[in-house]
């Protein structure tokens, strides 16, 4: 699968804020984005000029490598936003934190979304009692999601949440940290995201295809 394999921290700089793609780092000194805050390569520190396809393209590159999609699932995802009622925006924002691998991170039980996606696809979690391993399954009002009994030793698990106090769990999720187990209680609305996206970018560039 087409995978990126470089060095994550190159993306978080190129897009010139934290993305949080590597996990306990981000909120340390060793943050490539406070260490060097400007764009990797040879004309990094240069002084670049966008046009507005180049502003709505750097806007699409930072929300789909935030949320680790592929390019054809990241379109996917806009244009069945764009389908459904009310602002494609907002919904788009909403299909992307529904996914089982972002509410995974969201809930405190991986450190980064890349890491709760590889957990979900080991089968370490069930969803309303049942082992799923898609990290693009679509979560709804009432879902449950459990750690199983034998993965509750995870070293992994066990140290995310411990380190997830620092971080709060968004009020449209539950999150029952001795039984292993969050819930979905709302479909996020915008103010609920608090990341620095400006989504009608996103389609406003694809209304151009």
């Amino acid at each position: 699968m087409a995978r990126y394999r470089g060095s994550v921290c190159r993306q978080c700089r190129r897009e010139g804020q934290k993305l949080f793609l590597k996990g306990d780092r981000c909120y340390s000194e060793k943050c490539s984005v406070d260490r060097r805050n400007y764009p990797p390569g040879q004309h990094g520190q240069g002084r670049p000029r966008f046009s507005d396809y180049g502003v709505q393209l750097r806007e699409k590159q930072k929300v789909k490598r935030m949320y680790g999609l592929l390019e054809k699932q990241f379109e996917a995802t806009v244009h069945k936003a764009s389908r459904m009622k009310g602002r494609a925006g907002d919904n788009l924002l909403a299909l992307l934190e529904r996914r089982l691998d972002n509410v995974v991170f969201r809930l405190g039980f991986a450190t980064s979304r890349a890491e709760a996606r590889q957990l979900v696809r080991h089968g370490h979690f069930l969803v309303n009692g049942r082992k799923t391993t898609i990290g693009s399954f679509l979560t709804r009002p009432g879902t449950l999601i459990t750690v199983r009994d034998k993965s509750r030793e995870v070293t992994r698990i066990a140290g995310a949440l411990e380190a997830a106090e620092e971080r709060a769990v968004p009020q449209w999720l539950e999150l029952d940290k001795d039984n292993f187990a969050g819930k979905v209680n709302a479909l996020p609305a915008r103010e609920d995201i608090t990341l620095p996206i400006e989504e009608q970018l996103i389609v406003e560039l694809y209304s151009r295809y």
